[in-house]
């Protein structure tokens, strides 16, 4: 394992982000940002005072009264600007993300340069919200359906992916007439704060765009309790997400929300089983585990099972784990120390079981939040890590050998974000995208988030959609109108 002491580069200035205005200190309570990779300050976060979320809530009810009358070619040029802002900024602000989030730099820039894509693509569909006219029944009759913005959004986004996920929500918001107030993750700050230093140089009028930071359980209660927010949007875990869920109900607020999964993979024996492994293995251990579609339950086939595992185990033998820094690195630290003994929990709970740890399963070193690519074979199904979400660079791997029975078993969960699956056979690849139960199935590809691809799920993975032409669903209003001469 690679490891650097420091970084002579400056760290993001943290602030708040109310009615077009950066925010530093002023007496407020402010956190530590470390890096999870050395342990290394980098900054402290003010947390926002509750005049300052009411502020900001005042400033984004005050701007949508004009955000959501400007023209959509002037929220496309806003929208479009961030994208080329973010393209000329990726290095920078993803060597940030590396330092505060823990992955690799090269990872940190290629998530910058996607988030450009998003910001064009909904810079161009905002230029394309239509309402419909409907044929009356009288000839002295108009009838129009009108699709409008639904207000002050108030969003909350989480540490994993920065930059990703606060931006998929901003573009939506800003570019469907909404205004917004977004909490980020105080863990992974510095990827938001330039967020808001982009779509302020960009032009974007004040209080559109607001960021706060606070303790998450009470900026949530303030923001969503208030009568000004219309809409809630949240990515997150499976529980967060039903209590923001429960809290939004009780005030009649439309959500959308993006929760956790458990992603179930299936190889079947007809598949090319050497390109699956290499697919699998850099998906899998992608960002240390830390994302919500990895791939996280494995059913092989039992006749490819061994030769599955042999390339799967020496792909993750060769990932060289370190600092997002170092130029050979491919694997970071997880975000967070407390997620060290949850790994080890899940481990020693699966081989207890009768589980067999087939490589990893440790900690590297004694500074740092680092842990061993792990890899467990033939684990019982009644086993923590097959049905809870590790997230964390643990790979469960199973063989199978009925596949009515492995889609069974693998919708037998209450998640369903997504899936996977490796199949040469067309009858299979059309069973197993009827029969999985999921927001998204990948066949033999994985398509990465891509800004014109919806993202969601069903179950308890979550309610609505991100991107695609889905991406303005949630943020916009309908109304009928019928008018007689």
């Amino acid at each position: 394992m690679s490891m650097i002491s420091s970084d002579k580069q400056p760290y993001e200035t943290l602030c708040l982000y109310i009615d077009g205005e950066f925010i530093h200190g002023g007496g407020r309570h402010e956190q530590d940002v470390v890096d999870p990779a050395n342990g290394q300050l980098l900054g402290h976060l003010p947390h926002a005072t509750p005049a300052d979320l009411d502020r900001a809530l005042a400033a984004a009810e005050r701007a949508f009264e004009t955000w959501r009358l400007v023209s959509p070619m002037e929220k496309s040029r806003v929208l479009r600007r961030v994208g080329e802002l973010t393209r000329e900024r990726a290095r920078e602000v993803g060597r940030n993300m590396t330092r505060d989030q823990g992955k690799p730099l090269a990872d940190a820039v290629a998530e910058l340069t996607r988030c450009a894509d998003h910001c064009d693509w909904h810079a161009e569909e905002c230029r394309r919200i239509y309402g419909r006219v409907i044929p009356p029944r009288l000839p002295n009759v108009r009838q129009f359906v009108l699709r409008e913005p639904v207000g002050v959004v108030a969003a909350f986004t989480p540490w994993n992916f920065p930059y990703n996920q606060a931006i998929r929500k901003i573009a939506a918001a800003v570019g469907a007439g909404c205004t917004i107030v977004l909490k980020g993750p105080e863990d992974t700050p510095s990827a938001v704060v330039a967020i808001a230093r982009m779509f302020h140089e960009a032009g974007l009028p004040p209080g559109v765009l607001n960021i706060v930071w606070g303790v998450p359980s009470e900026v949530s209660q303030h923001l969503i309790t208030s009568p000004i927010v219309r809409k809630v949007s949240f990515t997150g875990s499976v529980p967060v997400g039903k209590q923001l869920a429960a809290l939004a109900g009780l005030h009649m607020k439309r959500v959308t929300m993006e929760l956790g999964g458990h992603s179930p993979v299936i190889v079947c024996e007809d598949t090319d089983v050497e390109r699956a492994a290499d697919m699998l293995s850099t998906l899998k251990f992608s960002n240390a585990g830390q994302v919500c579609v990895s791939p996280n339950r494995l059913f092989i086939h039992a006749k490819v099972f061994d030769r599955f595992m042999t390339r799967f185990i020496d792909n993750a033998k060769k990932i060289k784990v370190g600092h997002g820094l170092e130029p050979d690195t491919k694997m970071g630290p997880l975000a967070h120390a407390r997620r060290l003994p949850v790994m080890a929990d899940f481990i020693q709970d699966a081989t207890e079981q009768g589980a067999t740890l087939a490589l990893g399963g440790e900690r590297i070193g004694t500074v740092g939040n680092f842990w061993q690519p792990t890899v467990l074979t033939h684990v019982p199904e009644t086993s923590k890590v097959m049905t809870i979400e590790p997230f964390g660079p643990i790979a469960p791997c199973v063989p199978f050998t009925d596949l009515d029975d492995t889609i069974r078993r693998a919708n037998s969960l209450p998640y369903g974000l997504s899936s996977y699956a490796f199949t040469s056979s067309t009858k299979n690849a059309l069973k197993i995208q009827n029969g999985i139960q999921a927001g998204m199935v990948n066949i033999n590809h994985f398509a990465g988030g891509i800004a014109e691809m919806p993202v969601g799920g069903v179950k308890d993975s979550g309610i609505g959609s991100e991107g695609g032409s889905e991406t303005f669903d949630a943020y916009l209003t309908t109304k009928f109108v019928t008018q007689m001469d």
